[in-house]
């Protein structure tokens, strides 16, 4: 068993931090921003090298501001009304995946259409950068003491900051499921229609998601499931019909 004792902070300058969480978002970025300009596939999609640059502040945008919304209504929205101050706290957590994956969708349809460029195309490319920076962006969560699993006895459970008892460590159960959806992704984009990339992601990580709220502290629950596997079936049902909708169109 391990007692959990890590700073999250990498650095800090006075009252500014800089955060583990943080350099995974920036990094996770980046990342994509270079996939983009580096990979075969993303050469392949893109045709101005202005344009990488442009879809990145478009997926920054949208992602981060649907991630922030959808964890305050969705999660704590009862905390950030009595503290909206803490609404701008980007770095103290708070961000919701299904959220951020929804805006991001929605900055590539807005750039899909403002460019001329094939929705599902962009979608595809995205895929690997986002699997990659899942898998870091939970361990980044598991620094942070944040988002950690029901009590447990297992051996590897750990005591988190402010938490009763061993907890699973869910959080890098999240990232081994990351890690196995971008094997997933690596070798499906070998051979691919469009599409199917998109797709896969979104049924892998809503069924594996859902699988791992089981384990998972639920913040919210309603009825029988958590608040993350409630968001997690839309996500899936879409994925399914975007699969088969590619299928039938082949």
């Amino acid at each position: 068993m391990f007692i959990h004792n890590i700073n999250p902070v990498f650095l800090s300058f006075g009252p500014i931090e800089i955060r583990y969480y943080g350099i995974v978002y920036f990094l996770g970025f980046l990342l994509t921003l270079l996939y983009l300009k580096k990979s075969k596939l993303g050469k392949k999609t893109f045709n101005s090298k202005e344009y990488p640059e442009d879809f990145i502040f478009y997926l920054i945008l949208g992602s981060l501001i649907t991630a922030r919304l959808f964890y305050i209504v969705f999660y704590n929205f009862g905390f950030y009304i009595s503290n909206p101050v803490e609404i701008i706290k980007f770095w103290h957590g708070g961000m919701s995946i299904h959220g951020g994956i929804l805006g991001a969708m929605i900055a590539v349809y807005y750039f899909s259409k403002k460019h001329n460029y094939k929705f599902l195309e962009l979608a595809d490319i995205l895929m690997i950068p986002l699997a990659i920076s899942l898998i870091f962006g939970r361990i980044a969560n598991f620094i942070n003491g944040e988002l950690y699993g029901r009590i447990t006895s297992v051996p590897w459970a750990v005591k988190f900051p402010d938490s009763d008892g061993f907890r699973h460590p869910s959080q890098l159960y999240e990232s081994l499921k990351n890690s196995l959806i971008l094997i997933v992704l690596y070798f499906k984009s070998k051979n691919f229609k469009t599409g199917e990339l998109f797709a896969l992601f979104l049924i892998l990580y809503s069924a594996l998601r859902f699988a791992v709220e089981f384990v998972r502290e639920p913040e919210i629950v309603i009825g029988f499931l958590t608040m993350g596997q409630i968001l997690s079936i839309p996500m899936f049902v879409a994925g399914i019909w975007i699969y088969k909708t590619v299928q039938q169109k082949s």
